[in-house]
């Protein structure tokens, strides 16, 4: 990898160009870029230690993922959701991430964890869960942020969540004087868990900056 300084001397136009990233990415040159402040991480990494199944919604380069898959207990499945390419509502301006560079970036850090099976699924969302059966003991909600997406991620994975299990929304806690957020996750959980009370058996047990984490009792 190269080493920090270097990659700091980068011009911002090469930085951000979609091709270079990809192929920076995809040899190992560069880490995937971080999208969640450290104390987000160390929630991820925490929550993911006593997970046997784990979904993450919203892939992009791969920084959450390499975390969680170190994370996960031996004999964890951690599933891996994302269609790839530009989504206006799920990254920023010009902002595009490339399935076959995170998947190596992601690939590298699973090749340390062979107990652990990484499962792709290169698509949207709704579609992985059409077909979904199985118990769920965390679920990561980092995806299409718009107000509708991120209801419909909600509505369609919370309930394989096993009791005791939780739903982590990104990006939930715009306003909040101690966070910060986006309005289309935080009007999600506002209305979900803070309007009128939370749905019958699930609470709100955390927020850590941008954060919400969701227990089902």
């Amino acid at each position: 990898m190269l080493p920090q300084r270097l990659r700091s001397l980068t011009p911002g136009r090469l930085k951000d160009d979609r091709r270079v990233r990809a192929a920076a990415l995809g040899a190992g040159l560069i880490p995937p870029r971080t999208m969640h402040a450290p104390a987000e991480a160390a929630l991820l990494v925490e929550l993911a230690g006593d997970a046997r199944r784990a979904v993450e919604i919203g892939v992009y380069e791969g920084s959450s993922a390499v975390a969680t898959v170190a994370a996960l207990p031996a004999g964890a499945d951690l599933h891996l959701i994302d269609p790839f390419g530009h989504h206006p509502d799920a990254l920023r301006a010009g902002a595009a991430a490339t399935a076959w560079a995170t998947r190596r970036a992601v690939g590298r850090a699973a090749r340390r964890r062979p107990d652990v099976r990484v499962v792709w699924h290169v698509e949207r969302s709704e579609d992985t869960a059409a077909a979904w059966s199985e118990p769920i003991d965390l679920v990561f909600v980092d995806g299409d942020h718009s107000e509708a997406g991120c209801a419909l991620d909600w509505a369609l994975w919370h309930p394989h969540v096993s009791p005791g299990g939780r739903v982590v929304f990104h990006d939930a806690r715009d306003g909040s004087a101690d966070g910060r957020g986006l309005p289309g996750p935080t009007a999600v959980v506002d209305r979900t868990f803070r309007n009128g009370g939370p749905p019958p058996g699930w609470a709100i047990e955390r927020e850590v900056v941008s954060m919400v984490v969701a227990r089902r009792d």
